[in-house]
């Protein structure tokens, strides 16, 4: 089976990682077109042996982005496409059916409670937003509460598939040589006790809330935040101004997957380096970067993580729901500083979200789409 993906960017993001890792468990042979920013995941998926194409698309309203997506499908002779990303989904679902592509499947991976990927939720985005499904054959939602904000926006029920995302658990086991060349390469005190926050440093992650709570804690408490982002500056500014810039340390983006010409640290090796990890966003639709904390053995402290809140209470006694400002996230870590460090442990449930799982059940689905089979929903 001939498969395109069509996502809108490829940097170092949630879904644009989850994409290159989700590609090297699939048995189909795999293209990717990226509408715009060939980015470090770009890179990565070359490197994989992966053919990937960037259309160029200037912006929203390129419309003449659409032609040329259009005949990049048709000439690629694809069974079928799925797309990923509010734009790559809109310009995605009507290039493959102006190209005689009916199996289409997409991917939701970024609605939140009132914003699908930093838009607000206005009438015209959810409008714009339904047409376009409508050309797909079925969206999957990376978790029940997507699934559920999905049937709320009118996306019917039976055109939408459940398939979480999924991880590499073995790769974010913890090393106690990974965290050690981790911290030497950030001038990590061996006994500092760091905080960790993973995720696009933009205002809807709200770490500015964990640079005014590292005010409030202890001298040797560091603040390690591994992302890019347009909140970059203003992080700094807000560190400067309550004195504790020289404890926080920003890494830029950071891959899941190593990079052999780079030789700074992965993130797994980051997750190494923390003793918590701390994600106060409040709206996140699966919650990747809490997932695999876990799986690195961390605690961790969240306001928002659909992966943790959707499985059975205290599956993951790990993970501790947090809401408040930077003084209750402040007494939380003093808190699990006091309690000393734990065995760095995965939890059972992190199996729950085996990366192999999340292909196979995404090749079943492409099997049923490519048959034009009526698919049914499903929570597995």
């Amino acid at each position: 089976m001939r498969v395109l993906h069509v996502i809108t960017g490829l940097g170092v993001g949630g879904a644009e990682q989850q994409l290159r890792l989700l590609l090297r468990h699939l048995p189909a042979r795999c293209d990717v077109v990226t509408l715009t920013n060939p980015g470090p995941v770009a890179a990565g998926l070359a490197a994989d042996g992966v053919r990937v194409a960037h259309l160029g698309m200037g912006g929203n309203r390129d419309l003449e982005a659409l032609p040329r997506l259009t005949r990049l499908i048709r000439g690629g002779g694809y069974d079928l496409v799925h797309t990923h990303l509010y734009r790559a989904c809109l310009y995605g679902r009507l290039a493959a059916r102006l190209a005689g592509v009916r199996a289409v499947v997409a991917t939701e991976h970024s609605i939140g409670a009132t914003r699908l990927e930093g838009r607000p939720h206005s009438a015209g985005v959810r409008a714009l937003y339904l047409a376009g499904e409508r050309l797909g054959q079925v969206t999957v939602a990376v978790s029940p509460t997507v699934a559920h904000r999905l049937r709320r926006w009118g996306v019917p029920g039976q055109r939408i598939r459940i398939i979480p995302n999924g991880i590499d658990a073995p790769r974010f086991r913890y090393d106690e040589v990974r965290r050690k060349e981790a911290r030497a390469y950030y001038g990590l005190p061996e006994d500092a006790y760091v905080v960790g926050g993973v995720g696009r440093l933009a205002p809807g992650k709200r770490f500015g809330l964990l640079v005014a709570a590292l005010a409030q804690l202890p001298d040797d408490v560091r603040l390690l935040l591994v992302g890019g982002g347009p909140e970059e500056a203003a992080l700094r500014r807000a560190a400067r101004e309550l004195g504790v810039e020289d404890r926080l340390v920003l890494t830029g983006e950071r891959p899941c997957l190593p990079d052999p010409h780079d030789g700074a640290p992965d993130l797994p090796g980051l997750l190494c380096a923390m003793d918590v990890l701390a994600s106060p966003s409040p709206e996140e639709s699966f919650g990747l970067a809490v997932l695999e904390a876990l799986a690195a053995g961390l605690p961790v402290l969240y306001a928002s993580c659909p992966a943790v809140e959707d499985l059975p209470a205290r599956a993951v006694p790990g993970a501790r729901r947090v809401t408040g400002g930077a003084g209750t996230y402040a007494r939380e870590l003093l808190r699990l500083r006091a309690a000393g460090p734990g065995e760095r442990c995965a939890p059972d449930v992190v199996r729950h979200y085996d990366i192999a799982r999340t292909a196979r059940q995404l090749m079943d689905l492409y099997t049923a789409a490519s048959a034009g089979s009526n698919l049914e929903a499903s929570s597995s």
